[in-house]
């Protein structure tokens, strides 16, 4: 587990594969991830009685090149990162349900 404010590099991945950011945390307060190479970023509450987890999969262009994930996370705050690479999620088909008509 870290605390504070901190950047992780990742090297190259196969084209077409998707970015994996898995980011856990504990402690009063909120941190906030970039992946700066594609200009995505995401919030993430964390609490300070339990873990607070969030994955996401960027399938988007560029993220087959190296990068660089930041957290920006208050000192009262410990998280960890995972990121990998893997096959992007299959579109799903939209269906109609009785329900939605």
């Amino acid at each position: 587990m870290t605390t504070g404010s901190a950047s992780i590099s990742f090297n190259k991945g196969k084209k077409g594969d998707a970015l994996i950011v898995a980011v856990s945390c504990q402690g009063t307060g909120k941190i906030k991830v970039a992946v700066q190479s594609v200009h995505a970023s995401f919030p993430l509450e964390c609490l300070a009685d339990q873990v607070s987890t969030t994955y996401n999969q960027l399938a988007i262009s560029g993220v087959d090149r190296s990068g660089v994930v930041s957290v920006e996370a208050p000192s009262s705050v410990h998280w960890s990162m995972t990121i990998g690479r893997g096959e992007p999620p299959q579109e799903e088909i939209p269906t109609a349900t009785t329900e939605s008509l």
